[in-house]
């Protein structure tokens, strides 16, 4: 196994170390081991998507929406800053 997935609902895991283009990546699930190929370089710690992601679909992680894809995202493809924006708080003091 050289990624992780936090919770089922998740459509992005981890990369536990780092995983060359066109490597094959292996992480675990409730329903057993699950295998596909990175589609870019991925750094450990890092995201990358377990199946294709739609423009403006949440990305999931820990079960919880962490962000918005900007663009289409591959299955197997790096997921981070360019190609997810997330939400932010308004911290602004109402008045």
């Amino acid at each position: 196994m050289n990624a992780m997935i936090i919770d089922p609902k998740d459509n992005v895991a981890v990369a536990i170390e780092p995983i060359a283009a066109g490597g094959a990546v292996s992480y675990l699930t409730p329903e057993g081991e699950v295998r596909l190929t990175a589609a870019e370089d991925i750094t450990i710690y890092h995201k990358l998507a377990t199946r294709d992601i739609a423009e403006g679909e949440a990305v999931v992680k820990y079960g919880e929406h962490i962000g918005v894809a900007t663009a289409p995202i591959a299955k197997g493809a790096h997921v981070h800053i360019h190609n997810v924006v997330s939400p932010r708080e308004d911290r602004q003091a109402k008045e």
